[in-house]
């Protein structure tokens, strides 16, 4: 029998429906094409704009259905690959808000995974238009994946400045690539192999970042069970390497067999172990690692088998690897700190957390934003009065041109302080250490034990910017270092 044709205008409507399922959400083309979609000409507010256009995308499904649905095999090849686009567009906002809520119950929950009592429904709304039972079991995974990339790259990562909009778009390309068909139809089970460097100062939220794309991935649906095969809270495995010294990082990160070295009293699962099939590990400050820990790391990346300290026998590593790090990479591999093979091999996709300070000179108006954010999870509310009076406090002691060298982090204790004390007086920043200056009193005799030590931390301090990784380099206490360090500032 002669297959179905859509007429010339229906074609034209459907194609824009099928640019907006794959455009960027972040981006100007998505906001552009949800207008024409929605008869608009002139620009609504983001939830007036989609609504108008899932209710003429609906018209547009009812006017070429049968008694029954259009199913996709009546129609021509090319024709049939825009219904198709059509209805799942309908159905996955149609079912968006009770993702939203599986969503919410997941993060509550944590561990295991929720049942989820609206997939029977879902797919078999599919099935009914003609998608084979696989396809939909795989179009329901994305659906729960694209909301919980919109939901961790929306709400983790506020900002109105023009740097976070970039950085919103840049992350759900990292998770869904910048052509998501060719996600959709290719690389949705394929991406471990794509790994990914944050840089960034401290305190911008280059874990948030993380996390974003961590819990963002495709995880599939069993139908036997009814539920996702594992919950993104526990898919997503992240370790701050300063935290550990150096004998113990290869520890954690690949785990040891009892008895691998002296303390070794029992086995240990590494972070790599930890990891499930479909998850992802966050390495921090990945730019404090020696070099024996890199190329380590560098053949995970390469061959995707490792061995925990004390073994020869190979596992498996299936999932995504991130790393962040707050270090001038470029110094370090210049002096080779860091190797090139790593770095190139780490550096699928790079991507800058900007500061503060920029965020703010690019519009004033995300002081205010991230002070009502701050407030809200200090107090359990945005008070306009008491962001108000925090603002003008902050003005009053630090000014409106504050470098804010702590970023974010640094913001959020500034709130504390106020709340507590009433004024935040900043960061000073730190002076150099004179090395010269240090060389001569060396040479000359003129140092005592305790303030060679505490000018040594502080030196490491300023090059590496934790204490931990101080602590790791000197083999002394954090709080030890911190006291050195605070101590050489005090005598400057």
């Amino acid at each position: 029998m002669p297959r179905r044709q859509l007429t010339d205008s229906q074609r034209e409507f459907l194609g824009t429906v099928h640019d907006a399922a794959f455009a960027n959400p972040f981006s100007q083309d998505r906001a552009t094409l949800d207008l024409s979609i929605a008869g608009l000409k002139r620009d609504a507010n983001p939830k007036t704009r989609l609504s108008a256009a899932i209710t003429r995308v609906n018209a547009a499904l009812a006017e070429i259905d049968t008694p029954t649905a259009a199913v996709l095999g009546d129609f021509s090849s090319d024709d049939q690959h825009l219904v198709t686009y059509a209805v799942l567009f309908s159905l996955f906002h149609h079912f968006a808000e009770q993702f939203d809520a599986l969503i919410a119950h997941q993060i509550k929950i944590r561990e295991g995974s929720c049942p989820v009592l609206f997939a029977s429904d879902a797919i078999r709304r599919m099935r009914e238009r003609g998608i084979c039972e696989k396809d939909a079991l795989r179009y329901f995974a994305l659906f729960y994946q694209l909301r919980r990339g919109y939901h961790f790259i929306n709400n983790a990562l506020v900002g109105r400045c023009p740097s976070m909009q970039h950085l919103r778009m840049v992350l759900w390309n990292n998770v869904f690539t910048h052509d998501s068909q060719l996600y959709v139809e290719t690389l949705w089970d394929r991406m471990e192999d794509f790994a990914t460097l944050i840089l960034g100062e401290t305190g911008t939220g280059k874990g948030a970042a993380a996390a974003a794309i961590g819990r963002s991935g495709y995880i599939p649906f069993n139908a036997r069970e009814k539920c996702f095969s594992e919950s993104f809270m526990s898919s997503f495995v992240e370790l701050n390497l300063s935290q550990f010294p150096e004998p113990l990082i290869e520890s954690e990160i690949f785990g040891h067999r009892k008895g691998a070295f002296t303390g070794a009293v029992e086995a240990h699962a590494g972070t790599f172990s930890l990891c499930s099939p479909h998850g992802s590990v966050f390495l921090d400050e990945i730019g404090d690692v020696s070099i024996p820990v890199q190329i380590k790391l560098l053949r995970v990346l390469q061959d995707r088998t490792f061995s925990a300290v004390g073994s020869h026998e190979r596992q498996r590593f299936h999932g995504r690897v991130i790393a962040a790090t707050n270090k001038p990479l470029d110094k370090l591999r210049r002096s080779g700190q860091f190797r090139d093979d790593f770095y190139y091999r780490l550096c699928s996709d790079q991507i800058c957390v900007p500061p503060l300070k920029l965020r703010i000179q690019e519009d004033p108006q995300e002081l205010d934003d991230l002070l009502s954010i701050v407030m809200e999870r200090i107090t359990g509310t945005d008070g306009a009065e008491l962001c108000a009076h925090v603002k003008e406090s902050l003005l009053t002691s630090v000014g409106r041109d504050y470098p804010w060298p702590g970023n974010v982090r640094e913001l959020e204790q500034s709130v504390r302080r106020i709340l507590l004390c009433g004024i935040y007086s900043g960061q000073r920043p730190i002076s150099k250490t004179n090395l010269d200056q240090l060389k001569s009193r060396i040479e000359t005799g003129t140092y005592d034990t305790q303030s060679l030590t505490s000018d040594y931390c502080r030196h490491l301090y300023e090059l590496h910017g934790t204490y931990e990784a101080v602590a790791r380099i000197t083999n002394l206490d954090r709080r030890t270092v911190k006291k050195h360090v605070t101590r050489s500032l005090s005598d400057f």
